[in-house]
């Protein structure tokens, strides 16, 4: 089954709210509009009712039982600067609040938070941090997670694999590799993926030598500690863990070369220049990124993002609450 189908049936699976603080932008409306009609997801629209029903009705885009809340005009939002005052620990004052959450990114995180809403999809036109920093501040990470990440679900007819990270961390260490790791096998498992996580480098099993391997391959040593269940090993070139008779060769007394699918990359560098050259060269569909670790799933859109994007990261979004959920 491809990753959009797999996607799919586990967002109907018990079907979530996801908000879009970008109400008026005409691929998030097309997109949402398209989702209401097949039913796969509840929406909550931000921004002024009039703007938005105007955007659509302009391109004729029936926005059905799609709710639209005016954050200007929202009956709850005294209570929700109050709730932004007590979880921010004091680091924002009551009038401060007020101002913050005008921001719809701020706003539409803080839906998720107070369970309004089940996710959020925004960056269709606004940046990264604009999406991270509100999620990072009021969502934060799920209990005994210390960081996100980002991975891409990289799809082939029917491959599917895991790339992480590939958004996010520039440059972890050994530790935030093993949690990159960890994170990631759940992001292969909402894809009906078994995990087997390859943690790569330039050297196999000691074949150079230096710090950039060993933080790799303590790394591998760390999630082999923390997740001993889980299939995994490093530190790994790619070919010997990905190809069987390279490692035969390289690697043979590794449970995971050879036939790894969640990889594992030593810097944001590496990770996302990978994706690219595999999606650009190797014909391999992009799904993401993912953002993972988020005690509520919150995803990030490229100001580039096409309606299709948009569509997609939706319903990946909705199939990420209900995984949580499991």
């Amino acid at each position: 089954m491809q990753v959009f189908e797999l996607l799919k049936k586990k967002a109907m699976e018990n079907i979530r709210t996801i908000v879009l603080p970008e109400g008026t932008d005409e691929r998030i409306l097309t997109a949402a509009s398209r989702i209401d009609k097949q039913g796969l997801v509840k929406l909550i629209l931000l921004g002024e009712p009039d703007k938005i029903l105007d955007k659509a009705q302009s391109l004729e885009l029936d926005l059905g039982s799609i709710e639209i809340i005016n954050p200007d005009t929202y009956d709850g939002f005294e209570k929700m600067c109050e709730d932004f005052v007590t979880l921010r620990h004091g680091k924002n004052t009551l009038e401060q609040a007020r101002d913050i959450l005008r921001d719809v990114s701020y706003f539409g995180t803080m839906l998720v938070y107070e369970g309004k809403a089940d996710g959020m999809v925004s960056g269709a036109a606004h940046s990264t941090a604009d999406t991270v920093r509100p999620a990072l501040q009021i969502i934060k990470t799920k209990p005994g997670m210390k960081r996100v990440s980002g991975a891409m679900i990289m799809e082939r007819n029917e491959e599917k694999y895991v790339f992480a990270d590939c958004a996010i961390n520039i440059d972890p260490d050994s530790d935030e590799l093993a949690e990159i790791g960890y994170q990631s096998t759940q992001t292969a498992k909402m894809i009906d993926l078994k995990p087997e996580v390859a943690f790569l480098s330039f050297s196999t099993k000691g074949s150079a030598k230096g710090p950039f391997v060993d933080k790799v391959s303590d790394a591998a040593e760390v999630m082999k500690k923390d997740h001993p269940k889980i299939a995994s090993d490093g530190e790994l070139q790619f070919d010997a863990a990905f190809v069987p008779s390279v490692a035969k060769a390289k690697a043979p007394k590794s449970k995971v070369a050879g036939h790894a699918n969640v990889f594992i990359f030593p810097d944001l560098e590496a990770g996302n220049i990978a994706y690219k050259v595999a999606q650009r060269l190797g014909g391999f569909t992009a799904i993401g990124p993912v953002l993972q670790g988020m005690a509520a799933p919150i995803n990030d859109l490229s100001r580039g993002c096409t309606v299709e994007d948009a569509y997609l990261t939706i319903i990946l979004t909705a199939a990420q609450a209900n995984t949580d959920k499991d």
